[in-house]
């Protein structure tokens, strides 16, 4: 397990909550106390919360689930998608795409639609492409790399996710929660922990806080993946 550093937690400004009329009152429970009108995270109740989800996380990864990490705000999106490739996870860090889920059929239709253009400009010069036609082919294709870079071997559906900033991420919120894929959330003080079935509660807008709690999970799933499944053979 992670060792999670109340100290650091405190430097990153993890305790910063919004401001008191934007808050929503179920997320009270995790709450010190309201300064200068704004919302203070008791980093203790912060610690044990991310303890349980960060439990889940080194479980899921322990058992080779599938996991997907959702993390488009732009002081997550880099660590994300950098922890996402080091420990072989999708991700999403460009905008959700509703239906990703619900409508998955036609996603994976989008995503096998990008193969085909990569084939087709890579033999656009025999088939005689002019030079526009080949940069309009690439733009398409940047375009739906973009879009679905992270998720382009996710053949089924995710059996675990990890969200950052679920207010943020509610299309991914609610599609998770609609077809019952557990999950874990960085919930700020304006979000709803009935969201996710593990919430990590505290400040998800500042970078410092955000790539400290990136890291943890990071370690989370780096112990997981050294644990052999029981059904793995020798």
């Amino acid at each position: 397990m992670p060792k999670i550093d109340l100290e650091k937690l405190l430097a990153v400004g993890a305790h910063f909550g919004h401001q008191y009329r934007r808050w929503n009152p179920k997320m009270e429970k995790y709450m010190y106390d309201v300064r200068d009108g704004i919302y203070v995270f008791d980093l203790i109740k912060t610690q044990s919360a991310m303890e349980e989800a960060l439990a889940e996380i080194t479980k899921a990864a322990s058992e080779n689930k599938n996991i997907l990490i959702v993390g488009a705000k732009k002081q997550a999106r880099e660590k994300t998608k950098e922890i996402a490739q080091k420990h072989g996870l999708w991700y999403v860090t460009e905008r959700w795409l509703g239906g990703t889920f619900t409508n998955f059929k036609q996603i994976r239709n989008s995503i096998d639609k990008l193969g085909g253009l990569k084939d087709e400009l890579a033999n656009a010069q025999k088939r005689g492409y002019t030079k526009k036609e080949r940069l309009k082919l690439a733009r398409k294709i940047e375009k739906l790399e973009n879009q679905f870079g992270g998720i382009l071997e996710m053949k089924e559906l995710p059996d675990f996710m990890i969200i950052i900033d679920t207010h943020k991420e509610q299309g991914a919120v609610k599609e998770a929660k609609q077809l019952g894929i557990p999950t874990v959330g960085i919930v700020d003080s304006n979000g709803d922990p009935d969201d996710v079935d593990w919430v990590i509660p505290m400040n998800d807008d500042a970078a410092k806080s955000l790539e400290y709690a990136l890291e943890l999970i990071s370690e989370a799933i780096a112990e997981g993946k050294k644990v052999k499944p029981k059904n793995t053979k020798k």
